[in-house]
Order: structure tokens, then sequence, then C-alpha cells
């Protein structure tokens, strides 16, 4: 994971230079087991700040910044509320698809065996980008 100031979302692909939008991403190669439940495609994810911090004060776990493994962490935006909803971060439009729910994966970055259920229904938001455009820091999601 690596913090940018600025990336573009793409239609249909998520946000470029993301390695599912280049095609190395993990669950890219799970996706061809035929035995595999496989969630739903997203191409982008969000994690509220406010989130974060309530695990920390809650469950006394800091997640270290990019463990969370989304794209994007927002403030100020009820991301639970986005799903099935069309809204726009910076220039892109997007539609929250499901809940992003915590993951074993996430879990073993941090070191912490109960992240997963600190997280439950706060661990983010899988949404696809329907319009392409450039999302920047500072920028609201608006919905």
């Amino acid at each position: 994971m690596q913090a940018r100031q600025s990336v573009d979302a793409v239609a249909e692909r998520g946000l470029r230079g993301d390695r599912y939008f280049e095609g190395r991403g993990l669950w890219n190669f799970l996706d061809e087991d035929p035995d595999r439940e496989v969630q739903e495609a997203s191409d982008i994810t969000f994690i509220e700040a406010e989130a974060l911090a309530a695990v920390e004060r809650d469950a006394g776990i800091e997640i270290p910044t990019g463990a969370h493994r989304r794209n994007v962490t927002t403030q100020n935006a009820p991301l639970n509320h986005l799903v099935g909803q069309t809204f726009t971060v910076g220039d892109a439009i997007c539609e929250g698809v499901q809940l992003c729910e915590p993951c074993g994966y996430m879990q073993s970055l941090v070191g912490e065996e109960k992240l997963s259920k600190a997280l439950v229904h706060r661990g983010g938001l899988n949404a696809n980008v329907v319009e392409s455009g450039p999302i920047a820091i500072d920028d609201e999601v608006r919905w």
C-alpha cells in the first residue's frame, strides 16, 4: 500500500496503479479457483477514519496506515449507508456494492487476533467506479 495525494478512478477497473487494476492482486488469482466462494467483485474499497479510531479506542487495537488494506480512508461519510447508493468522491462517481467486512489476512498483517471482531460492520465499503475521475486527499464523499 502506498499513500498518494491523488489517483485516477477508472470506470469498471478501479484505481490506476492498484495491483487489482493491473491484474496482480491476490484475489485475481483466487478467482480462478472454481471451488472458492466468490465475493461480489468491486473496483475500490473505502474505510472510515472514525471506524479506525473507534477500534483503537474500544478494543485497544491500533491499525497502522495501510494495514487495513482499503484503498481510500474517508472522514465524515457514513459508508454503511452507501450500500446500493450512488455517490461521488472528487470527480469520480461510484456505487456502493456491499460492506467490506474484515478478513483474516488483514488481521494477520496487524497481528491482533481480535481485529476481525472489532471491525465487524465497520470494515468499510466495496464500491464500483461508475464514471471515471480523479480522487484527491480532502475530496468530499457526496451522496
